[in-house]
Parts: C-alpha cells; sequence; structure tokens
C-alpha cells in the first residue's frame, strides 16, 4: 500500500511541479495584469474567463471520450507495439477532428463571439478558437506521458509552456495592450507551440502520426463516447456560474469571480495534480481487494490534505486578495473561500468515476452531472440577484459547492455496487466537522484587518493539527510515521546497535 501511495504522491508532484510554477507565475503576476485589465468590458477579465472555460467545455466534446479510453485501453495488456498503435490512433484522431472543428470556427467566428459574449469581436473569438486546437491536443499528448509516468519528459514540456506563456502574455498585455486577447493568445499562443514540440518527440517514438488505425479505435469509442455527457455536464458546472455572471448579473461581478477563481489556484493545484496521476495508478492495481483499500485511504488522505488548505484560504481571503490583486478587485474575497472548497469537491469526482469505469460503464455518470447541473442553475437564480438573498459572487461560490455536493452524492448512489469501497466515514465527518469549525469560529471572531488579524488568523489554523490528533483522527501507526518523517527532516538517524563482537578462533 505504501509503494503506492507514493507512485501517487511522486507523480503526481511531478505533474504539479509545473502547474505550480505557473500558477505561481500567474499569480504574481495579478498585480501587473490587473493594471493592464479591467473586471468588466469587452475587453475585461470576466470576457477572458468565460471564453477560456468555454474552451475546455469544448474541447471536452470534441475529445470524444478518447483521453479516458486511452487510459484505459492502455493498460488491457503490456504488449508496446498494441499500447504504441493505440497512442497513435488517439492522438492522429483527435488532432483531425480539432483541426477540421477549428477552420469551421474561424468562419463563423463572428456569430460564436455573439453567442457567447453577446456581442460581435471575431479577432478575440478567433484567439478562444486557437486555444481549442491547442489545448484539446496539448491534454492528448500529456496523456501519453502520463500513462507511462514519463514525468521528466511531462515536466520539461511544462516548463517550455510556462516560460512561453509568461513571455508572450506579459508582452501582449503589458506592452501592446491586448488584455483579453493577449490573455488568450499568450496562454494558447505557447501551447501550441508546445503541441508541435511534443508531436516531434512523440513521432521518433513511433508514438505520432496523423493516420487512424481503426482496430482499436470502435472498441475506445464504444467506451468513451457515453463519458462525453457526463464530463461535459461535470463541467457545464464551471461554465454556468461563469456565464450567468457575465451575461445576465453584471460583467464587473464576472469579472472579480475571474480573480477570485484565480487566486484559488492554491487548491486547483492539488487537485490537478491528483487527478492526473490518480487514473493511471488506480487502473494499474489488478488486485480488487487491495484497489479498495488503497481508494478508501486515497480519498481519506485527500480530503484532508485540500481541506486544511481550503480552510487556510478562508481564513486570509481577505489578505489573498489585498496582497495579489489591485484595488479595483478587492471584492473577490467574497467568493474566494467557496471557490476554494469548490476546486476540492471537484477533485473527488475521478474517485468515484474510476468506480465505474473499473465495472467497465461509464453511463451511470451523466445522471449525477445532469442533477448537480440542474442544482447549480437553481442555486444561482435563488443564491446571486437581489431577487434573491442578493449574496452576490459569494452566491455563485455557493452554488457551484451545492452543485458538486449534490452530483457526488448521486453519483456514489449509483456506482457503490458496482466496485465496493469502504470509505472511512467516521473520520471523513470528524475531519469535516473540525475543519469548518475552525474556519467558521475564525472568521466570525477574528478581526477581518490589518496585521493583527493576518497572524491571529493564521495562528487559529494551527488548531486543526491539534483537533485532529486530540479526536484520534490519525491511527497511532500514522502518527509514528509522521515522527518518524519530522525526524529524518531534521537529520535524525537512529543510533544503530553495537555490532557483534567476532568469533573467538577458539
Amino acid at each position: 500500500m505504501r509503494e503506492y501511495l507514493k507512485r501517487l504522491l511522486s507523480t503526481g508532484a511531478a505533474y504539479q511541479a509545473a502547474d505550480i510554477v505557473a500558477k505561481g507565475f500567474a499569480v504574481f503576476l495579478l498585480p501587473l495584469y490587473t493594471r493592464h485589465v479591467s473586471p468588466e468590458g469587452r475587453e475585461g477579465y470576466g470576457a477572458y474567463n468565460l471564453l477560456l472555460t468555454t474552451v475546455v467545455l469544448t474541447s471536452i466534446l470534441l475529445r470524444v471520450g478518447l483521453g479516458e479510453a486511452f487510459v484505459r485501453f492502455y493498460f488491457v495488456d503490456h504488449d508496446r507495439e498494441r499500447r504504441a498503435r493505440i497512442a497513435r490512433t488517439v492522438t492522429a484522431t483527435v488532432a483531425w477532428i480539432t483541426t477540421l472543428a477549428a477552420l469551421l470556427a474561424v468562419v463563423f467566428s463572428d456569430e460564436l463571439s455573439r453567442l457567447v459574449l453577446g456581442y460581435g469581436d471575431p479577432l478575440l473569438m478567433d484567439c478562444a478558437i486557437l486555444g481549442l486546437w491547442a489545448f484539446t491536443n496539448l491534454e492528448m499528448a500529456y496523456a501519453q506521458l502520463r500513462v507511462d509516468e514519463r514525468a521528466r519528459v511531462y515536466l520539461r514540456a511544462s516548463m517550455a509552456n510556462v516560460l512561453l506563456t509568461i513571455a508572450f502574455t506579459v508582452t501582449l498585455v503589458v506592452f501592446a495592450g491586448q488584455q483579453a486577447r493577449g490573455l488568450l493568445l499568450g496562454n494558447f499562443g505557447a501551447s501550441a507551440l508546445v503541441v508541435l514540440g511534443l508531436w516531434a518527440v512523440l513521432l521518433r517514438e513511433r508514438r505520432f502520426s496523423l493516420r487512424v488505425d481503426p482496430r482499436d479505435l470502435g472498441a475506445m469509442l464504444r467506451f468513451g463516447v457515453p463519458t462525453v455527457p457526463a464530463d461535459a455536464s461535470v463541467y457545464a458546472l464551471q461554465l454556468a456560474d461563469r456565464f450567468y455572471l457575465f451575461r445576465v448579473y453584471s460583467e464587473r461581478s464576472a469579472g472579480l469571480y475571474s480573480i477570485a477563481l484565480q487566486l484559488a489556484t492554491v487548491v486547483f493545484l492539488a487537485v490537478r495534480g491528483f487527478q492526473y496521476a490518480w487514473p493511471p495508478l488506480a487502473y494499474s492495481i489488478e488486485s480488487d481487494r487491495e484497489a479498495s483499500r488503497l481508494y478508501s485511504l486515497v480519498t481519506t488522505y485527500y480530503a484532508l490534505a485540500t481541506g486544511v488548505i481550503v480552510c487556510g484560504v478562508a481564513l486570509e481571503a481577505h489578505w489573498i486578495v489585498k496582497l495579489l490583486a489591485g484595488p479595483k478587485y478587492a471584492g473577490a474575497y467574497r467568493a474566494l473561500p467557496w471557490l476554494a472548497l469548490g476546486w476540492a469537491l471537484y477533485g473527488l469526482y475521478p474517485v468515484l468515476m474510476v468506480l465505474a469505469g473499473r465495472a467497465g460503464t461509464m453511463t451511470r455518470n451523466f445522471p449525477a452531472a445532469t442533477v448537480g447541473l440542474a442544482v447549480n442553475v437553481a442555486l444561482l437564480f435563488a443564491l446571486v440577484p437581489a431577487g434573491g438573498l442578493g449574496l452576490g459572487i459569494a452566491g455563485a461560490g455557493l452554488a457551484l459547492c451545492g452543485a458538486y455536493l449534490a452530483m457526488l452524492a448521486v453519483l456514489y448512489a449509483l456506482t457503490r455496487s458496482l466496485f465496493r469501497v469502504a470509505f472511512e466515514w467516521r473520520r471523513l465527518a470528524v475531519l469535516v466537522a473540525i475543519l469548518a469549525g475552525v474556519a467558521v469560529s475564525g472568521v466570525l471572531l477574528l478581526p477581518s484587518g490589518g496585521l493583527e488579524g493576518l497572524v491571529l488568523r493564521a495562528l487559529w489554523l494551527a488548531l486543526v493539527p491539534a483537533l485532529l490528533i486530540a479526536s484520534r483522527f490519525f491511527s497511532a501507526q500514522e502518527l509514528r510515521g509522521a515522527r518518524g518523517l519530522i525526524s529524518a527532516a531534521r537529520g535524525y538517524r537512529p543510533r544503530r546497535p553495537p555490532a557483534d563482537p567476532p568469533p573467538d578462533p577458539a
């Protein structure tokens, strides 16, 4: 079990490394960007984030489930030639689909702009169309690296993407004054170059071509296509709030909400690394009994890691926004804790999805995603506008969390009989109670401004480990392991017993 956890942590860390650098630069460059990009308007952060989310959702549709099918079929057997054939087939299929879709979209870019944004801006839409092509093909190229756990190559490609994105975005936004266009083009222009570079690497390894081999494609489509409605519905939860805020409520609120999303990056990093590392590991375990134990333990540890981060974000939301966003975006703190919690809940989806995938059926995901989307829309109208509870962007964040909870509850009810996992419900309940208690009490009782409030809330977060230990959340074995890690970090080396004396020659 320990070896599986080490694999999950090591591969997850590799996948996170570039994201940490990328998101870190993006966050620390926010004070610069927010002085050149306004919250509202046709070139504001709201328009940029809405198009960015639309790109990802459309990418899910264009991949037709081949990303999920590729990971699943790759581990059916260990024949290297068959694996290479599968890799070439899925990459070629997605490359052709995205290229044809992008060319068609460019022809109708003005109409698409009016459909999504509510006004005509063909050039801005063209930047998003480039992003659709680049993002989708980059995800498929990365998938090839992840199934073989080629963390080093993945890290190099990701870091190249990061550095190119920073250079392009700063040039276009700060010096060329392109605002939303610069954000989109800087991001996706770099991704397009990295796609071409990875294709060259995979071509040398005979794992890339533009020829579609039908031998495995049919079976993969039969597995993957049923996952598309569910995956699209799940991601539509992230589009619904942004679309509603930008098109119905207020463009300025959409801009503030976008900044809050970007500041919730610290949780997103943990979620993204877990989502990338988890499926290959989960599907590679042949023993159902061993898989069940691992799935349960990983869920508990995931909730612990992300929960502590969410608690910290909730306590320090005021200072995070003040430090990292311009004065025009000060109101973004209202949505920040809820969006951080939303990202953490979103990360649990792959755990339950693997249960269905392991049983060979993916059709049960769609009802859960549909329920989540319906709950999201209903809560948006109930919580956000003045005609409802009038919570504004905080209400949008709350709606997203409610939608994810509803989706996870339905998905668990539909998949629990497919592959049984004895989740640690008692420990999870204790964890949620402690984290919620510390976060809510800190927000209500401690100052919300000044250095004093910042320090007091940081110290308040230290209650979490103390309460977890007091409530016996950790087992004795886990505590011994933690003490061992602490001792190793301090350079402690246990004293070896003296060697036995040599035997007497007599």
